[in-house]
């Protein structure tokens, strides 16, 4: 018998010829899973994760920010112009998605996903803050620019210390009182626990059918004369490899996603590259400095600091425990996932990537430095760091932990030059068979939206027939809630209601 077997059905093993292979335990894997048994629950459905155990990667709790990614306190989204004023574009767009994501978990919270949505999200206020003169102009400028969009009609502003002390005490304990300090706050922000909804997602999908595979490893996709994809896999316990057949293939593999879409040989993957950076954070469990800081504080990120690397002091909530984050440090290490292998990045180097990649060695050296010096960051070094959020903080109260990894998308611009696109990057191959999702933040926050994306271009026969069932779970789909001020409140009141957070 040959090294590589066809896969064979059995109670324990999922059909050989699925209609949808989805490659990768994490939320967007999870979130199509949930999409597809709404639109087409009659198709066969198999998922596989290289891990022990679904959401262990990025969407692990201690593995990423956990925001809930919708604008309102990270800074990167709303940057100054030249001439000081603030666009909200972006801003408004992401918290757009964010709330796209907000309406179809409260719809699968009144199916049945989980008797108490606080298993994985729960209200925490979102803070941005700034110091000095400068800070405050573009603080004043950021919430004139963002309070008149009707998804930050919340969004609060101060520059007063002592009303900065009442909103986050720890941050103003200690500070010299003539320091200049601007803040805005929403009261309606939220901490998601992205791998307790990824293991809720997925519980709901096993309860309908879908197949899922923990311990095997997508070792390639090969396109068949058929038109289906060979999907070939290892049991990574045995290394017992077996293949299945499938009609549609999507890669949500976090950084494991670039090689494998590579391996198919598809021209939309043709220049892209990765650039892997690592992270950690300080973190803090003692009760009463995690009293003192009920709320997400968002800071602005150094000069040639990736956004990703945007310090923020954050409140996190995991297994019914709270504690504080500080971070993050940037590090660096060639591994694509955090349980990945030091030849990820070598390997992910190929003939049709070699421009973009050597392009952005070439035009990113504000970043490498920042790197480098994060890198060499002492301890101490990182202690004052936490002290421009926290002036009082202690060292013996603080330990440090490895978050996971993100690999930020590298790619040739209009003029055939290597960028660095820092965000995320949905690529599809011609026919609509397979599909794949690159980058990182706002990732997670941005699931539904994304997903939403890949079933209009893979599907373009079945999305009209599907619009109905989808504008019912997301009554928002296919409009823009800053554009309806009523259906956004309509919507934001709802969605809080069921999700039991603050609107």
């Amino acid at each position: 018998m040959s090294a590589e077997q066809t896969a064979v059905p059995t109670a324990d093993r999922p059909s050989s010829t699925p209609d949808v292979v989805l490659v990768g335990g994490g939320v967007m894997s999870a979130t199509l899973a949930a999409l597809l048994g709404l639109v087409q629950p009659d198709w066969t459905v198999v998922l596989l994760e290289s891990g022990p155990a679904v959401g262990r990667e990025s969407s692990d709790p201690w593995n990423n920010a956990g925001t809930g990614h919708a604008a309102l306190c990270e800074l990167n989204y709303s940057p100054a112009g030249p001439d000081g004023r603030v666009d909200p574009a972006k801003a408004v767009g992401i918290n757009e998605q964010f709330q796209v994501s907000r309406q179809f978990w409260s719809t699968l919270v009144r199916a049945g996903l989980t008797d108490s949505p606080r298993d994985f999200i729960t209200s925490v206020p979102h803070i941005s803050f700034v110091t000095g003169e400068k800070g405050q102009r573009y603080m004043r400028a950021r919430h004139e620019a963002l309070s008149a969009q009707p998804l930050f009609s919340d969004l609060e502003l101060t520059t007063d210390p002592d009303e900065l002390a009442g909103w986050v005490p720890l941050v103003q304990a200690g500070r010299d009182r003539s320091q200049p300090v601007a803040a805005t706050r929403s009261l309606s922000g939220t901490d998601v626990n992205f791998g307790a909804l990824t293991s809720l997602l997925v519980g709901a999908a096993q309860r309908r059918g879908v197949h899922v595979a923990t311990g095997t490893r997508v070792q390639g996709l090969q396109r068949t004369p058929g038109g289906r994809w060979r999907v070939v896999v290892s049991d990574t316990a045995t290394g017992h490899r077996s293949a299945l057949s499938a009609r549609f293939v999507f890669v949500g593999a976090g950084g494991g996603a670039l090689p494998l879409l590579q391996s198919t040989g598809i021209r939309e993957i043709r220049g892209f590259g990765g650039f892997p950076v690592s992270g950690q954070f300080l973190r803090t469990r003692r009760p009463d400095l995690v009293a003192q800081h009920q709320a997400k504080v968002y800071g602005q990120a150094e000069v040639g600091a990736p956004p990703m690397s945007v310090p923020h002091l954050d409140l996190r909530s995991v297994g019914g425990e709270q504690s504080l984050l500080f971070g993050p440090y940037a590090g660096f290490s060639p591994k694509f996932l955090k349980a990945g292998s030091v030849l990820d990045l070598p390997r992910s180097i190929k003939a049709n990537n070699l421009s973009s990649m050597l392009g952005v060695a070439r035009s990113e050296m504000a970043l490498t430095k920042y790197l480098v010096q994060q890198v060499l960051q002492t301890r101490g070094q990182r202690l004052e760091a936490l002290r421009t959020f926290y002036p009082e903080a202690r060292a013996e109260d603080w330990d440090l932990i490895t978050a996971g990894q993100r690999v930020q998308v590298i790619k040739k611009d209009q003029r055939g030059r290597g960028v660095l696109q820092f965000g995320t990057e949905l690529v599809t191959g011609a026919d609509g068979t397979i599909a794949g999702l690159l980058g990182a933040s706002p990732g997670a926050s941005t699931a539904v939206s994304a997903m939403l994306t890949l079933l209009e271009r893979c599907f373009p026969d079945r999305i009209d027939g599907w619009r109905p069932v989808i504008t019912e779970a997301i009554p928002s789909y296919g409009r823009r809630l800053s554009d309806d001020t009523s259906l956004a409140e309509r919507v934001r009141a709802e969605t809080a209601r069921t999700l039991q957070l603050t609107a």
